[in-house]
């Protein structure tokens, strides 16, 4: 095995492994971006399903409240479950550059999330 020197390499040698060297890493870094966005798409969805479920809980939740068909008890629970997953879904959203816009759902006919 021979010990490999740079100086065994000629200027335009080095030359071109260099920009072979800045090619690969450009392409590195285009697939990181690329990954990146995909992650913060997928993110966008999930979570923007998510709100609209817990908004439905909270919705589903209130209504019970009014016929009065939950214990004092299960109103404190619902309250503080449905705190606590907003404050996740938003945690989370910061995580990934996300805001409370970015995960309100079109629903056609019926308007927006929010």
């Amino acid at each position: 095995m021979s010990d490999f020197q740079a100086s065994e390499l000629s200027d335009d040698e080095l030359a071109a492994l260099r920009a072979d060297l800045e090619t690969r890493m450009e392409s590195l870094r285009a697939a990181a971006a690329d990954r990146d966005d995909v992650q913060k798409s997928v993110a966008r969805v999930v979570l923007a399903l998510v709100e609209f479920l817990r908004q439905l809980m909270e919705r589903q939740a209130i209504r019970r409240m009014e016929l009065g068909s939950l214990t004092p008890e299960e109103v404190e629970r619902l309250g503080l479950g449905l705190m606590q997953l907003e404050e996740t879904v938003r945690e989370i959203a910061a995580r990934f550059g996300l805001d409370a816009s970015d995960l309100n759902l079109d629903l056609g006919p019926l308007g927006r999330l929010r």
